[in-house]
This record gives C-alpha cells, sequence and structure tokens, in this order.
C-alpha cells in the first residue's frame, strides 16, 4: 500500500468512529422524539385533540419526550398555545 491509501483508510476509520460516537450520543433524543410524537399523534387520533404542530412543538417534544407531548397537549386543551 501506498501512503496515500493508508492515510484514506485511516480518515475512513476517524469518520467512522464519529459516526458511530454521534449516533449513539443522538439515540436518547431519537427515542424521545417518536415517543413524544406517538403520544401527540395518539391524542389527535384517539381523542381527536386538534393540536398545531409547529417547529416550536417539535422541538418541546423532541427535547421532552412524552412529558413534553403531555405539556404540549395540555396547553392546546386549556387554551394557552398551540391551538390552531
Amino acid at each position: 500500500m501506498t501512503g496515500i491509501e493508508i492515510l484514506l483508510l485511516v480518515l475512513v476509520l476517524v469518520g467512522v468512529l464519529i459516526a458511530a460516537t454521534l449516533v449513539r450520543a443522538l439515540t436518547p433524543f431519537i427515542v424521545n422524539a417518536i415517543a413524544g410524537l406517538l403520544v401527540l399523534f395518539l391524542g389527535h387520533a384517539v381523542f381527536g385533540l386538534s393540536i398545531a404542530i409547529t417547529p416550536v412543538v417539535l422541538l418541546i417534544v423532541a427535547l421532552g419526550g412524552i412529558l413534553g407531548a403531555i405539556a404540549v397537549i395540555v396547553l392546546a386543551v386549556l387554551g394557552i398555545a398551540f391551538v390552531p
């Protein structure tokens, strides 16, 4: 192998290790986001709640998970925020 091939191999290995670390770090946020969005969807499908889905709502649900979704639902039901 030449020096360039070895350098490329090392760079690819470093890239894979960085990607694996990022995925490992972001997994809890992804799980929170999916669980929170599932709660919002079930609230709409089962109870007929109308909640305005905005980037702010998605951020709250992604960071807060189920508790964030419940907070959004409560605020929407009370008419304080996120009302379409």
